[in-house]
């Protein structure tokens, strides 16, 4: 069943400094399944954290609109939660008062946030942290933790902006599992951005690559394979192979853009 749709979106910024109007994305149309895990990948630039931000309410498009359940998306709601590549969390408080800070905000009592919280913090193997400051707690830690303190509030949609991009190789792999762990688990309709090919089609049902700037889809590719998927398993090679055959001609064009930029 259709969750969320992007239907003829565009957006365009303001360049302050050639004072010309820059069109980031243009006239891209989606269509985002109940449950379904789609990934984002395109050259540097291309409007992808741009559809992301709108998809989120954080931004407006110029043009088009996007539904969600039936209803315009105007503005920022519960039913959408982004975790950004930086964790964003409050390094003055505990593991476990991040995680519960959302429901705190929506007037949840202290009991009941509380397990709730701490189930979260079990499913992402941090419960025994849940005391911790976060400046004690390891870069991928820290991330499983962002990730809780979205879930907890039960969103309709996860939308994810390289949220594995500054963390070591190792750690990667260990969450492209837990990832896929966590969402067979809840189900959530997830949207993820990222850079890293074997990222999109260890995580994705759908691939959606992206033409350089202005962002237009230039090719949606299945992933059809068991899960969870590993990053050695080398029978992922054939998606790889055809999201780097699609992108290929969109990074040579972003460094020639780039160039004539600077």
């Amino acid at each position: 069943m259709s969750k969320l749709q992007v239907v003829n979106v565009s957006k365009k910024f303001f360049d302050t400094k050639n004072g010309i109007q820059v069109s980031a994305i243009e006239n891209i149309t989606l269509t985002i399944e109940d449950g379904q895990f789609v990934c984002f990948v395109g050259p540097s630039g291309c409007g992808k954290s741009t559809l992301l931000n709108i998809l989120a309410g954080l931004d407006r498009p110029t043009n088009g609109q996007v539904v969600l359940n039936g209803q315009i998306v105007t503005e920022t709601g519960p039913d959408r939660i982004m975790v950004f590549q930086e964790n964003a969390l409050f390094p003055w408080l505990k593991v476990i008062d991040n995680v519960e800070f959302g429901l705190k905000m929506a007037g949840i009592e202290k009991k009941t946030r509380f397990e709730i919280s701490m189930r979260y913090l079990d499913l992402m193997q941090l419960s025994k942290f849940a005391d911790l400051y976060t400046y004690q707690l390891s870069g991928g830690m820290k991330q499983r933790v962002a990730i809780a303190r979205a879930l907890v509030t039960d969103p309709e949609i996860l939308l994810m902006d390289e949220p594995f991009a500054a963390l070591d190789s190792q750690t990667r792999d260990l969450l492209l599992v837990e990832l896929q762990l966590i969402w067979a688990k809840t189900r959530k309709t997830i949207v993820f951005v990222t850079h890293n090919i074997l990222e999109s089609v260890c995580l994705g049902d759908k691939v959606i690559v992206f033409t350089s700037r202005p962002g237009k889809i230039k090719a949606e590719i299945s992933v059809e394979h068991r899960r969870p998927r590993l990053s050695e398993d080398t029978d992922l090679q054939r998606y790889q192979r055809k999201v780097l055959e699609e992108l290929k001609e969109e990074i040579i064009t972003s460094r020639k853009l780039d160039d004539a930029m600077t």
